[in-house]
């Protein structure tokens, strides 16, 4: 059975220390015990512990001494404080060193569980942020490819900007065109590439989450600021400082959180849920959005004042069918890259699918382009791409469109309620999108706000 995880824990007192092992070790996890009372950091370094529970009163030591020198010789290693002191300055002072959390005695064995398991997902997403950090400068710059005029022109925009630091920037254009890779670059071209991976690049999709937990994401909260506050979190704002904070899909973020983004980008602080303290950020502020902003502001569905201060610095992605030059470039990109990832032979196009490929429209943009290689490759044990390797409607699209004509719906001679027609359609959409609104439309190929028009109208909100 693979280990949940190392645990060490140190505590004088052998009846803690049998206690504990016992339970954790029944959970999964590989346990040390040490009493304190001889060359305890250095026991630890050898034992390379992912969770360390440390005693704050130990025999000729201060834990909180301890607390200090683990933190400094190794911040990976989460420490949790043992104490019979259940006040709020002897956690706080703990919490400031950097202590993950703190267990009161006698032990609640389930809340010591919980601790724990939070503790040990903290690190494997730390691991996990640092993984992608380090791999992130070079991939996206590498997808970031073209030698179209709308593409070198776009570089040169990111390029100054970039230099100049500017604290927010808004990236607009169609779905799948690459605007998180722009982001990306962006965040590069600010830090370097060889500092880049270790300074926080953090994104948000504004649509995958509801309001309350955007909310706490974004901004933060205070121990006891509602009912789960159970201590201090830090929002991402904060988290991001030094670095960049992308906000995906910034069009369906709720007025009333748009408010407070606005005084981050003007007075570059923040308050966390339940604080009086303003927070200094020092973070660039990316947002991105398939949306027309200028018409929600219109239609009072996005702030008038936070357009204006994103839109000061502003970036548009062209679709991929205006920079037909860069298809082929992509596409050769894409076929090496899975190639490799997936062991196979192919070299690259013949001139006829190449020809083909740059023909088509690719409504999904350079996503479509990504999946449609990748399809190709995974399918095919061929060295080089022919016609008939791609997809359908990238080699024949005339037979697609012939499709289309063969399946019109012919209206028949009695009529039918149009109205009803198109609520059935948008009833279909929403169940096979789960209700999720964004997807709804894309299904019905409509805007989203469209979408939200024929919500009204037939009273499906």
């Amino acid at each position: 059975m693979k280990s949940l995880g190392r645990i060490y824990l140190v505590d004088d007192d052998e009846l803690i220390l049998s206690m504990l092992s016992r339970t954790l070790e029944r959970e999964g996890y590989d346990v040390g015990t040490d009493s304190g009372r001889k060359d305890l950091v250095e026991k630890i370094a050898a034992w390379h512990p992912d969770v360390v529970l440390l005693d704050i009163n130990l025999p000729g030591q201060n834990g909180m001494e301890t607390l200090q020198i683990l933190k400094n010789d190794s911040a990976d290693i989460e420490v949790i404080m043992l104490t019979a002191d259940d006040t709020a300055e002897t956690a706080v002072k703990a919490m400031k060193i950097g202590a993950w959390d703190y267990l009161t005695k006698p032990f609640n064995m389930d809340e010591v569980k919980i601790v724990i398991g939070n503790a040990i997902q903290n690190i494997k997403l730390k691991k996990e942020l640092e993984y992608l950090r380090k791999i992130s400068a070079s991939f996206f710059e590498h997808e970031f490819i073209g030698v179209s005029k709308a593409k070198t022109e776009l570089k040169e925009k990111m390029e100054r900007m970039a230099k100049a630091h500017v604290s927010s920037i808004l990236i607009t254009g169609e779905s799948g065109v690459g605007k998180e890779i722009v982001a990306r670059n962006i965040h590069t071209m600010m830090h370097g590439t060889a500092v880049s991976s270790s300074v926080p690049f953090i994104a948000v999709n504004c649509s995958a989450l509801p309001d309350t937990l955007l909310e706490s994401e974004l901004f933060g909260y205070e121990k006891g600021a509602f009912t789960d506050a159970r201590k201090i979190k830090k929002g991402l704002v904060e988290v991001a400082t030094g670095g960049t904070l992308l906000l995906d899909e910034l069009g369906e973020m709720k007025l009333s959180l748009q408010s407070k983004l606005l005084r981050v980008l003007e007075e570059r602080v923040v308050r966390r849920i339940g604080g009086q303290e303003e927070i200094p950020v020092d973070v660039t502020v990316i947002a991105t959005t398939n949306r027309d902003l200028s018409a929600a502001v219109e239609r009072g569905e996005f702030r008038m004042d936070l357009y204006y201060r994103l839109n000061a610095f502003s970036l548009n992605v062209p679709p991929l069918r205006e920079r037909r030059e860069d298809i082929p470039i992509l596409t050769k990109h894409f076929l090496a890259s899975f190639a490799k990832e997936y062991s196979k032979s192919i070299e690259g196009l013949s001139a006829e699918a190449e020809g083909l490929m740059t023909a088509y429209k690719w409504p999904g943009n350079v996503r479509e382009l990504k999946n449609a290689v990748q399809g190709m490759v995974v399918l095919h044990e061929t060295r080089v791409i022919r016609p008939e390797h791609l997809p359908l409607e990238v080699a024949a699209p005339e037979s697609r469109n012939e499709r289309g004509r063969q399946d019109k719906f012919v209206l028949p001679e009695a009529g039918f309620s149009l109205d009803e027609f198109e609520k059935d359609l948008i009833l279909q959409a929403l169940e096979m999108a789960e209700h999720n609104k964004t997807k709804a439309a894309k299904l019905l190929k409509i805007s989203y706000d469209s979408f939200r028009y024929q919500l009204k109208k037939f009273g499906l909100e």
